[in-house]
């Protein structure tokens, strides 16, 4: 059984695994460094952070509130994270939109990322969102077929100017 839950310490030790695999895939880079020594160090803090910034609270310059959930399959195995912003500002219309997600290494492939976005989806709608941004990598053709199979229609492509790649932008209606 598959659910979308906000993230608990119950599941320290399968997080732990699941930042294991993503350092041993060599995607570390997908966590910042200060939340990977606080996921090590304190992980209850991390819990705190991560709740914290659903509310609104501490966040840094620029930044907007934003939910984390964790997909998990019968109540105990991490199968991957999705993060819900609440509202865009200038820089996420740029690139990163409403929600960003991501499918454990040993886990793609097999419709989790479909199914994560959504039920990221309904989360939005929840929230009273109508219509919602994603952004990815032009050439990162699993994620535009995820983002397609949610109705997702792409309206337009940038170059990103720190690295050169090229992103697409699609909107979902709600």
């Amino acid at each position: 059984m598959l659910e979308l839950i906000n993230p608990t310490y119950n599941l320290h030790s399968e997080f732990l695994d699941m930042v294991a695999e993503y350092h041993n895939a060599g995607e570390s880079r997908l966590f910042d460094q200060n939340n990977l020594t606080l996921i090590q160090e304190n992980f209850s803090a991390y819990i705190q952070y991560l709740e914290n910034n659903s509310q609104g609270i501490s966040l840094k310059p620029g930044f907007v509130p934003a939910t984390t959930f964790w997909l998990v399959m019968n109540s105990k195995v991490i199968l991957g994270e999705s993060q819900l912003r609440h509202w865009l500002v200038p820089t996420l219309e740029h690139q990163g939109g409403h929600i960003g997600y991501m499918i454990r290494p040993l886990q793609r492939s097999k419709g989790y990322g479909t199914q994560i976005l959504a039920m990221t989806l309904e989360k939005a709608r929840n929230m009273g969102l109508s219509r919602v941004l994603l952004t990815c990598n032009r050439d990162n053709f699993a994620s535009a077929r995820i983002i397609q199979k949610n109705q997702g229609k792409s309206t337009s492509e940038d170059i990103l100017e720190y690295t050169g790649k090229l992103i697409s932008r699609y909107w979902i209606d709600l």
